[in-house]
């Protein structure tokens, strides 16, 4: 199995995991042994959000999404940001905060659990007043958790792992620009959302009436 970030291989660890027998789970009870918890940070794009959530949905996976409300690259309040998280239920998935410290903005549209953006060591595990930190215990394990930051498996990719049911249960987090973008690097991944982002303002463009001609 090539272990490239794209959607394929995508595929193939949510099928490892079925192979592995993992049970698809998300932040409301405490992590038992078969579960597997999918967790995506957005950080940057809500059309890669779906094209991954589109995957999982195919594969009867679901996951919990993690959106942000205080981005500079993507708009929850605009259409786009409403059919998005419309879309991410509709396909039986779960929508969490990805809140910028120290800004907590649950409402109705999230779910009470958060994670925090690039947070810094003195807050990660912070307590959050009615809400979950996906970073503390119960949900966080050092030995339990896997994340694909920066392109980058720190002990490896998952797949094999999953497929031999090696752990008594996962949280498990990717970034969906990672996935969706081509790259083998992190700088050529971000470079090719670039492009695909500077595509779709000229639309925007377009819609607003702007003359380009």
């Amino acid at each position: 199995m090539n272990c490239t970030f794209d959607l394929a291989h995508y595929r193939e660890l949510v099928r490892a995991a079925q192979f592995g027998g993992y049970q698809f789970a998300g932040f409301d009870r405490a992590p038992q042994a078969g579960d597997l918890i999918l967790r995506h940070d957005v950080d940057l794009s809500l059309d890669a959000a779906l094209a991954v959530a589109e995957v999982e949905a195919e594969e009867e996976a679901w996951s919990t999404w993690f959106l942000m409300t205080r981005s500079v690259f993507y708009n929850l309040a605009s259409t786009e940001g409403e059919r998005t998280i419309e879309r991410l239920r509709e396909l039986g998935h779960r929508v969490a905060l990805h809140a910028v410290y120290p800004h907590v903005d649950l409402d109705e549209r999230f779910d009470s659990v958060v994670a925090w953006h690039n947070p810094d060591p003195e807050f990660m595990q912070a307590e959050i007043p009615g809400a979950v930190n996906v970073m503390n215990e119960p949900f966080f394990d050092p030995r339990r958790y896997r994340s694909d930051s920066n392109q980058h498996w720190r002990q490896g990719c998952p797949h094999e792992q999953l497929a031999g049911a090696e752990f008594e249960w996962l949280q498990l987090l990717t970034h969906p620009e990672i996935w969706v973008f081509e790259g083998t690097t992190m700088r050529e991944s971000m470079g090719s959302f670039l492009d695909a982002d500077r595509a779709a303002r000229l639309e925007h463009l377009r819609a607003d009436r702007i003359d380009l001609s």
